[in-house]
């Protein structure tokens, strides 16, 4: 039996309870894990770790791919702008190493997929830069119409014929569970852009040498019959096998 990718998860930092305990923890939830694991990979957590930034390798050299999860706004000071007054508080570990590990998974080709903030990351770390209000910038409710749950937050998305993100839908029109209030403005170098919204919002981004680097501003985890997560263990398989 051959040995299942190995598909590494950045996990948030957080303030959790459980038990007696309140306390600062590293965690994923577990619906991005069980796709992992349906779809054939082990996930591992990957928590943020400061030995990380200046080495990747550490952890990426285990790995047969990679994924960003949800969460908070990124510094608005990594691409250059001031923190729009709706901002999230911005985690600075969490965005340190996922921007490392983004960068060094893109040059040695490993298979990655970021989500939501995961797109965000992925476009931040090739140069581009965010929209980081998208009522205050006349795009109105439609991504974010409701705070703490996916239903009542659908909305369709166009999809390019042929890339990688249709072929894992299977079709390139979508209807998509969306909880975001910034998203992509300047696209990044190395990237394309392969889905939008009806508002022109951009949904998907990809990177442009065809490489298997996809960026989905929805949420495709709450879907247990998504095949997005399960794309990426295929891609992680593909690579496992050829190595």
């Amino acid at each position: 039996m051959s040995t299942p990718p190995a598909i590494g998860i950045c996990a948030a930092l957080e303030t959790a309870r459980w038990a007696v305990w309140d306390q600062p923890a590293a965690l994923v939830p577990m619906n991005y894990i069980e796709h992992v694991q349906r779809a054939g990979g082990v996930a591992l957590l990957i928590p943020p770790d400061p030995a990380l930034v200046s080495r990747p390798e550490a952890v990426l050299d285990r790995l047969d791919g990679l994924l960003l999860v949800g969460g908070p706004d990124i510094a608005a000071a990594r691409y250059g702008a001031v923190a729009h007054p709706r901002a999230e508080a911005a985690v600075d570990l969490r965005d340190d190493v996922e921007l490392a590990l983004v960068r060094a998974a893109w040059e040695r080709n490993l298979p990655l997929l970021g989500i939501c903030r995961g797109l965000q990351v992925i476009n931040v770390a090739a140069g581009g830069t965010l929209v980081q209000d998208l009522p205050d910038a006349g795009f109105g409710q439609e991504h974010r119409r409701q705070t703490g749950r996916f239903a009542g937050n659908e909305h369709p998305v166009s999809l390019t014929d042929g890339s990688w993100i249709a072929r894992a839908e299977g079709r390139t029109e979508a209807l998509t569970a969306s909880h975001h209030h910034q998203s992509v403005d300047r696209v990044g170098a190395r990237l394309t852009v392969t889905g939008r919204a009806p508002d022109g919002v951009v949904e998907a981004l990809e990177a442009d040498d065809g490489g298997w680097l996809v960026g989905v501003q929805w949420h495709p985890e709450p879907d247990p019959d998504s095949r997005i997560i399960e794309s990426l263990v295929a891609a992680a398989a593909r690579r496992a096998g050829d190595r």
